[in-house]
């Protein structure tokens, strides 16, 4: 039955094999791909919001005495 839900009876085709691993190579590097952005972009984010604190503390720091 198994054979019968492969489409095909025989051992696994090469070719099908070779694009199963190029495919699952280009999963690995999309996922390594998007960990890199993530993380740079947590960094961008935490730089803005700390660009974005230093800017507020300086709007409400008060006036030097003269």
């Amino acid at each position: 039955m198994a054979k019968a839900l492969l489409g095909y009876v025989g051992g696994s085709d090469p070719r099908l094999l070779a694009e199963m691993r190029r495919l699952q190579q280009r999963v690995q590097d999309l996922e390594s791909e998007l960990g890199r952005i993530q993380a740079e972009n947590d960094a961008l984010t935490a730089a803005a919001s700390h660009d974005s604190l230093m800017e507020l503390d300086a709007h409400q720091a008060e006036p030097a005495l003269t």
